[in-house]
């Protein structure tokens, strides 16, 4: 009696569902190309075409040797402010503790030394932060986790900052499916909604759920869009499949 309860409800819940059609081509989540912010001589590449990258790996490096001298200059200054700090401070809690042995004007003489070593180590730390901004556009990194796809540069090849020049190309690891569907149904589709599937050349059934539907219609195609997390498909394949969608009352 159970199996047969169970069974008529989901026969009447199937009745109260509607399948609506869409095809879908495989994209990556993320897609991004990668060009430097600065001028220069690309010195290294550190990557190649079909390589996976880590977040925040480097990928490739202009010729920085001046860059990163100037930034050694600018640790050594910020050091050097900090012992002039520390001795300053010094002095100037050594005049406040006989302040009243000392005249004002030999006080003051304390005060402003603290106060301008103070000033000092900021202005130190401001320029660090500085050359440090201007080495690291000498360096290319990977904006996330994935695969480069395409090369479009050469160790010796000259870049510039006016007119940045494609590095890589990387796309992610992560796969979605962009469907496309009948805009009729676009009050019928909804986030959560399961989305049955099959990939070209590959008889098995997927499903997964739609996280995003485009809030626009192709005035061209009559088609709305919607998303759906994908597993490891390859980039470009196409296929179709059905939304399982709640009728209109």
């Amino acid at each position: 009696m159970k199996k047969l309860f169970f069974g008529l409800l989901l026969f009447f819940v199937q009745l109260d569902a509607q399948e609506i059609y869409a095809n879908f081509f495989v994209r990556a989540h993320q897609d991004a190309t990668l060009a430097f912010h600065a001028g220069g001589i690309i010195k290294t590449l550190h990557a190649d075409v079909a390589q996976s990258v880590k977040k925040g790996s480097l990928v490739a490096e202009l010729a920085n040797e001046e860059q990163k001298a100037l930034l050694n200059v600018a640790k050594a200054d910020v050091e050097n402010a900090k012992v002039a700090l520390k001795y300053a401070q010094r002095d100037y809690e050594r005049g406040q503790k006989v302040k009243h042995l000392l005249d004002e004007a030999r006080f003051d003489v304390y005060e402003l030394a603290y106060e301008r070593a103070k000033t000092a180590l900021s202005l130190a730390l401001a320029n660090l932060s500085y050359k440090e901004a201007l080495y690291n556009k000498t360096l290319l990194q990977a904006p996330f986790d994935g695969t480069i796809y395409e090369k479009n540069a050469e160790v010796g090849d000259v870049v510039t900052e006016m007119s940045p020049k494609s590095v890589f190309k990387i796309l992610s690891k992560k796969r979605k499916l962009v469907l496309e569907f009948d805009q009729k149904y676009w009050k019928s589709v909804k986030v959560g909604q399961v989305f049955k599937y099959k990939v070209d050349g590959d008889t098995k059934e997927y499903q997964g759920v739609i996280t995003k539907v485009y809030p626009h219609a192709d005035a061209k195609s009559r088609k709305m869009s919607a998303e759906v997390e994908a597993g490891d498909f390859a980039i470009g394949l196409f296929g179709d499949g059905t939304i399982v969608a709640e009728t209109t009352k």
